[in-house]
């Protein structure tokens, strides 16, 4: 009988949560500097190097890969001998409690996200918890624990179907994915579960992001049944999209793909599919009695030698400060700009009060006239930081709030991540705007050109107020210009057309 006490689970989560904030899984980087060796998209080949520079800047600085640090999913495989000692509550509570502990971490603060209320109040908990527990109790008598940290971005971009029996999971796949345009910021991973009910089929999904990413091994040796074969075909026709890293286009969207199978009805097929974006953060780690478990950190030596610095000879550098309708109109659609001076942010809940606000004829707390809004909602600061991780958030959710910014309050340009959907696109146009997009799975390297930040407006919704940023040199892409001219449209075509005539090379399998 194996006696696991309350506080060594509490230790355990709150510790691994730390880890997974600043380290990435090794299978992870591998693939990914593969791919960067053999991406021949410069606008792909440059995401890729930001998002190798800021994972070994977040290791070696122990601060988040991404400024969503997601919602903690615990999967608890809990052996049968095993007895509990010193618990005052349920298991779950023990977990939320590690969660408390690892997100409020003065160390090494992480971005509180999850809401109490899901549809009325959406009050945030301030602490991230409670977490989603999966448990099941198993043959043995050890507690075998996974813990991931699931951003938004990646999340919201979840795929169900009930398929009819007869039908082709691959077409099915090859349909969606371009449908869930770039908020999940690949590369990364997509995982696939398909049998049992819909609510299993779902769990399977998101189990299979919690195994290691082997594709590479897998085209080395052959696949060796029928689902690897599949694996395979997926992950060579995903990439064949030519979506490309952020959307870009480019030769690498998915790094691998998972899939997990289980009993279903007769009559039914459904099928999950739920991506892991580039922060994928989860670690594994077994209670046997002895004591907390704590994870071997990686070694520095482990990242490839890619270090992104801003290209200032090829990129145009911006003065906020003096920025004029005019000189926003000008720019070409795929031009990189490196902003300079002072830009407001603003995500979900600050367009929603604002279009309130203007609605009742209130006065905004700030002037938006002539000015940039950053997409963002950035970690608490620590130490000698002006502010913390702070990379783009997805650009779609402030797209019904798109024509409301740029007609009633002045502003004259956005920032965020990933495409902007039609009804967005065609504002720009009808305004003369733009939108800039800054590389998702970035976000330390971003706040590195963040010189000062301070809040304006809305304090009480936390990281999702109103904050005035002073930025040198922050790195961004024309992703849509005042013509409308979109790259998240434009690249994808012109790559899966290189892919498709074989003027493309594919992915080597080279080692690093």
């Amino acid at each position: 009988m194996t006696i696991i006490k309350q506080e060594d689970l509490i230790e355990s989560v709150a510790a691994a949560l730390q880890y997974i904030s600043y380290y990435h899984p090794q299978d992870y980087i591998q693939h990914l500097a593969r791919a960067y060796e053999s991406e021949q998209s410069p606008a792909a080949k440059d995401a890729i190097a930001q998002i190798l520079t800021n994972s070994k800047m977040c290791a070696e600085g122990r601060r988040p890969i991404c400024q969503d640090t997601g919602i903690v999913n615990v999967f608890l495989k809990i052996g049968m001998d095993v007895r509990f000692e010193g618990f005052k509550g349920s298991i779950e509570d023990a977990v939320n409690e590690g969660v408390r502990r690892g997100y409020l971490n003065p160390d090494n603060v992480l971005r509180a996200s999850v809401l109490s209320d899901p549809i009325f109040d959406r009050k945030n908990t301030k602490d991230n918890t409670p977490a989603v527990v999966h448990m099941s109790v198993v043959p043995g008598n050890t507690i075998d624990v996974i813990v991931a940290a699931k951003g938004g971005g990646s999340e919201n971009k979840s795929k169900f179907v009930m398929m009819n029996p007869s039908d082709n999971l691959v077409d099915w796949v090859l349909k969606t994915v371009p449908t869930m345009g770039a908020g999940w910021c690949p590369p990364g991973m997509l995982g696939i579960g398909v049998g049992g009910t819909a609510e299993k089929a779902m769990m399977l999904a998101k189990e299979s992001l919690m195994e290691d990413i082997d594709m590479y091994e897998l085209l080395q040796r052959g696949p060796q049944n029928k689902l690897e074969e599949l694996r395979i075909e997926l992950y060579e026709k995903v990439n064949a999209l030519g979506i490309g890293a952020q959307g870009l286009g480019g030769l690498t969207t998915v790094l691998d793909i998972k899939i997990k199978t289980y009993p279903t009805h007769a009559a039914s097929k459904p099928v999950a599919m739920i991506p892991n974006c580039a922060a994928t953060r989860h670690a594994h780690f077994v209670l046997d009695g002895s004591g907390p478990s704590y994870i071997e950190p990686p070694s520095l030596s482990d990242w490839p030698d890619v270090q992104w610095v801003p290209d200032t000879e090829k990129s145009k550098r911006i003065d906020l400060n003096t920025l004029t309708k005019e000189e926003v109109a000008s720019w070409k659609p795929g031009q990189t700009l490196l902003l300079n001076g002072k830009m407001l942010t603003g995500r979900d809940a600050a367009h929603k009060r604002i279009q309130d606000m203007l609605a009742k004829g209130e006065k905004l707390p700030v002037d938006f006239t002539n000015r940039v809004i950053y997409y963002v909602g950035p970690v608490d600061p620590v130490r000698e930081e002006v502010v913390g991780p702070a990379g783009p958030t997805t650009a779609t959710r402030m797209d019904k709030f798109t024509d409301m910014m740029l007609e009633k309050t002045g502003l004259i340009s956005m920032i965020g991540k990933a495409e902007r959907g039609p009804v967005a696109i065609e504002s720009i146009k009808k305004h003369k705007s733009a939108y800039l997009m800054a590389v998702g799975g970035s976000a330390y390297l971003v706040s590195k050109a963040i010189k000062s930040a301070k809040v304006v407006g809305f304090e009480d919704l936390g990281m999702e107020a109103i904050y005035e940023f002073e930025v040198k040199d922050m790195p961004v892409t024309v992703a849509v210009d005042a013509n409308g001219i979109s790259v998240h449209n434009t690249g994808p075509k012109e790559w899966q057309e290189r892919i498709a005539s074989g003027k493309a090379i594919g992915i080597p399998v080279k080692t690093v």
